[in-house]
């Protein structure tokens, strides 16, 4: 059985199908632009979603900390610390602990209320049971610069979450 095509010629009518160099090029070239228009939008999607699980986590914790400070009646200390970008929760449980760390890509920008002396230094609240909630809480932000505020209320002693907008200059 011959397994060569030289010298032979094509019926008349039919040519060969197929993909030429040309044709392929364009192509990964069309699909190279719209991933690089594309890119940006979902990578800030990323960020957005990164930033509010951050934000939820967070509500979690001082939700678990001030629950656990009245149901169980034990002094609950919450540190939250900048620089290690985590906070933790103690209580005098000896077994108790907790330690919260942000994802990549969000941080801890400001403890509050803000001391003026070592604002960088980790700062420990205390959640008295039957006592009032102090007021704190943490500034956090993406890569975008986009900042959401967890804190809590002193009044009811619930988490809340605000939006900061930015500032046009």
């Amino acid at each position: 059985m011959p397994t060569s095509s030289v010298g032979k010629t094509r019926p008349a009518g039919k040519s060969e199908s197929g993909v030429t160099l040309v044709e392929l090029v364009v192509v990964v070239a069309l699909i190279s632009v719209i991933v690089g228009i594309s890119f940006p939008a979902m990578s800030s999607g990323v960020d957005s979603l990164r930033l509010n699980a951050a934000t939820n986590s967070v509500v979690s914790f001082f939700n678990t900390g001030l629950s656990r400070a009245e149901r169980r009646q034990q002094v609950i200390q919450i540190t939250i610390s900048k620089l290690d970008n985590t906070l933790s929760m103690r209580s005098t449980d000896p077994g108790f602990t907790r330690l919260l760390e942000m994802p990549p890509g969000v941080s801890i920008t400001h403890v509050l209320p803000e001391l003026p002396q070592n604002p960088d230094a980790p700062r420990s609240f205390f959640l008295y049971p039957g006592g009032t909630a102090p007021r704190f809480g943490v500034a956090l932000v993406n890569r975008r610069n986009v900042e959401k505020i967890v804190s809590v209320d002193p009044m009811t002693g619930v988490p809340l979450v605000e939006r900061v907008e930015p500032v046009e200059q």
